[in-house]
């Protein structure tokens, strides 16, 4: 077995996903107290509960620096595995989720990005340039920032979501090496 392969077979399959909106006016809309819609996350939701995770938690902030690092440190100490940010990717003055989120990263997947631009290309054309969604781990978790259409969220689910519990038990320290151990002993003893 190679060591992806290995890494996928022992990885926990069920995730406990944070989900947060990055969304300036629909988080004015809840504050004034009207009703806001929120596809992009609706639909990833749906996404992620159909592929056999959890969400614990779902958060709506502002494109605002200090409440974003908010959100990224709680759900660093949360118990949840996977925060997934939604918005604020873009080259708009007020899309500042990237540079807010880049700097918790311990290790930065830029492929996340690069396949993702890729992908969008077969469908959107060179618009995919405009996002600058990525990923990266922290303390053993991942993080992921997506666009936030939903067409863009729909494509990184789709796309990636099966490779994060690869990546969180990556990240959290699994040993390949001890993997092929287990494996081997486990064997040895089915043999015997």
């Amino acid at each position: 077995m190679k060591p992806h392969e290995t890494h996928r077979a022992n990885a926990r399959h069920a995730l406990i996903f944070n989900l947060v909106t990055v969304s300036s006016s629909r988080f004015k809309t809840m504050s004034d107290g009207s009703e806001y819609t929120d596809e992009s996350g609706d639909l990833a939701a749906r996404l992620i509960l159909g592929a056999g995770h959890k969400v614990d938690t779902r958060t709506l902030v502002p494109d605002e620096k200090s409440l974003i690092r908010r959100a990224v440190k709680d759900f660093l100490e949360s118990g949840a595995h996977t925060q997934v940010l939604i918005g604020g990717t873009g080259v708009s003055p007020s899309d500042v989720t990237v540079e807010t989120v880049v700097p918790f990263f311990e290790k930065e997947l830029t492929g996340f990005g690069e396949l993702l631009r890729n992908v969008s290309y077969q469908t959107i054309g060179s618009a995919a340039l405009l996002t600058r969604a990525t990923a990266g781990t922290a303390r053993g978790k991942l993080i992921v920032c997506l666009p936030g259409s939903p067409g863009g969220v729909e494509t990184a689910l789709r796309s990636f979501m099966s490779e994060f519990p690869h990546i969180v038990s990556v990240a959290g320290g699994f040993d390949v090496g001890e993997a092929r151990s287990h494996t081997s002993s486990a064997k040895r003893q089915v043999e015997r």
